[in-house]
């Protein structure tokens, strides 16, 4: 379980490893703190690794959006499983994040 921050371009990539869950959600939201404040923009977190999310971290997915959207900057979602989806439909926050396939279509669509 854990983050791996790596850059393709200009576009900061986070894989979610495990879960993303009450137990590390800080974790994340520091990570990506950390790298708005260093100047980046676009942010892409990859969920092909990532079986579950409960609601605190979808509460900090939104926070951060929210935190990204105040600094001019743009956010999108790669790779929900098909529960994922599911879940992001049913709260309706898949009209809130950019939500792509793969990661080489959302890398695209900056």
């Amino acid at each position: 379980m854990g983050f791996d921050v790596t850059q393709q371009g200009d576009v900061t990539v986070i894989n979610v490893e495990g879960q993303l869950i009450v137990g590390n959600r800080q974790e994340l939201k520091q990570k990506v703190l950390e790298e708005l404040e260093n100047g980046a923009r676009k942010f892409l977190i990859d969920f092909a690794n990532t079986g579950y999310i409960d609601s605190s971290g979808l509460g900090v997915l939104v926070s951060l959006s929210k935190k990204i959207r105040e600094q001019d900057g743009e956010l999108r979602l790669a790779n929900l499983n098909d529960d994922l989806r599911t879940l992001f439909e049913l709260t309706k926050l898949d009209t809130l994040f950019h939500i792509s396939d793969g990661r080489d279509e959302a890398l695209a669509s900056f």
